[in-house]
């Protein structure tokens, strides 16, 4: 993401930010929210969405976002625990993307969000936009002057100085979970640009003596002619932990990645930062339009088969809390993951789409499973959902979102013999929790 220094809502940045707009695909057409109360009926219901918890997918690290204090202002107390914080009215986040500032006195901006996010729980890693200024050389690119790129006679100065970060945060109560080894490399014409050779070349020779997970190359729009090389590399795929993409424009057809199932064993799969499907000023509040976020964030999921889904700025007129601290629609939509779906859970198999424009998602801790269905459609959708090898019989938790509620608990559902059913009301996000046992 682009931004100038000191003056976030500068004219370069909002020429960039419509830039990512323009790339982003198009959101729906808002249309006056249908508000409706869950209703569990008898009527015709539509194909079975079933839920297999005995096959196993990806293990979910977390959804979250970014804080970058020198250049949107840093969270408060109040903010921090609505972020990270457990319950209703709280984005549940369990991640927290910081910057790694290219001056070490700088090193400290966002060190309180960070302190209190792992104390709530969350994982905390950083990425950094350009390495110090000593280390730097600029070039002609494309015919464009005066653009930077990191000397190759300082790859070692650059691996100290990330690991220097990671010390320093691990010393003052931040363990970071990973490091970036460069925001969007090939989306740079503001910060650093770095070749998928570059890359390589300096996660073979120089990755290795980083003290702590490594990540690369986070293309702006999950290009994979820069991270194929590092998969088709076998010394510089042994020095790296996470592949971290952005998803600015990436069509979901472009969402699966073979050669990362085929070449990464052992590896991690993160999405990194997105703003979807624009960043229009208090966007964050427009309803249907907010589902948009869940579509997407399903797709993350199912499609990807990411491990983790990271927002762009946490606290934005566009994000998922807003500038005064409440959550947002879009967050309210990003909570039905996040506050239900914690790390380590594992993502289980379900009928994706049992429906046009009705998208679910499933997955399970133990005996505990989780299931997120988005309804896109503009009229309730009939739903029966079905458990393989369970008898399970209980109550069905379950909470809501639509045009006129945020993510609002709802009467418990019957489940008898692994199955359920329930009107998913219009335009809306519903979470369901239920154990197997």
């Amino acid at each position: 993401m682009t931004l100038e220094q000191n003056e976030p809502d500068s004219a370069a940045r909002k020429k960039t930010m419509r830039r990512r707009t323009l790339l982003a695909t198009a959101g729906a057409v808002p249309v006056a929210a249908v508000a409706a109360s869950v209703v569990v009926s008898s009527d015709a219901f539509a194909a079975t969405a079933n839920i297999n918890p005995s096959a196993t997918k990806q293990t979910i690290k977390g959804f979250g976002a970014m804080t970058h204090a020198i250049w949107a202002g840093d969270l408060t107390a109040v903010q921090r625990e609505t972020a990270f914080g457990a319950g209703d009215g709280k984005l549940n986040f369990s991640v927290l993307r910081i910057p790694v500032n290219e001056k070490q006195a700088d090193w400290g901006r966002d060190l309180a969000t960070a302190k209190r996010a792992v104390a709530l729980g969350a994982t905390v890693f950083a990425t950094p936009w350009n390495p110090p200024a000593s280390m730097i050389e600029t070039f002609t690119r494309n015919g464009k002057a005066n653009q930077k790129r990191l000397r190759t006679s300082s790859y070692g100065a650059y691996a100290k100085h990330l690991n220097d970060f990671t010390t320093y945060m691990k010393n003052n109560g931040v363990p970071l979970y990973s490091i970036s080894v460069q925001n969007e490399p090939d989306f740079a014409s503001e910060w650093t640009w770095w070749t998928s050779a570059e890359i390589v070349k300096f996660l073979k020779e120089n990755a290795g003596s980083i003290g702590t997970r490594v990540m690369a190359p986070e293309s702006f729009q999950y290009v994979k002619s820069m991270s194929d090389p590092i998969l088709n590399d076998a010394a510089a795929l042994a020095n790296v932990d996470i592949i971290g993409a952005h998803l600015y424009g990436t069509q979901f057809s472009q969402f699966p990645y073979p050669l990362f199932k085929q070449k990464a064993a052992g590896k991690e799969l993160w999405m990194t930062e997105v703003y979807y499907p624009n960043s229009d000023t208090n966007s964050g509040d427009a309803w249907p339009g907010a589902l948009d976020v869940g579509e997407h964030m399903h797709r993350a999921m199912v499609d990807a088969e990411f491990q983790a889904y990271v927002w762009w700025y946490l606290r934005r007129s566009y994000g998922p809390m807003r500038e005064d601290g409440k959550l947002s629609k879009r967050g309210a939509v990003m909570s039905h993951f996040s506050r239900f779906v914690r790390p380590g859970f594992v993502r289980i198999d379900a009928t994706a789409n049992p429906v046009s424009n009705l998208f679910v998602s499933a997955y399970r801790n133990g005996t505990s499973v989780v299931i997120v269905a988005v309804n896109k459609n503009a009229n309730s959708v009939s739903q029966q959902f079905t458990l393989a090898n369970t008898a399970a019989s209980g109550n069905v938790s379950n909470w809501l979102t639509d045009g006129s509620r945020n993510a609002a608990a709802q009467s418990a559902i019957k489940m008898s013999g692994g199955s359920f059913k329930v009107t998913i009301p219009a335009r809306s996000v519903m979470t369901f929790t239920l154990s197997t046992k």
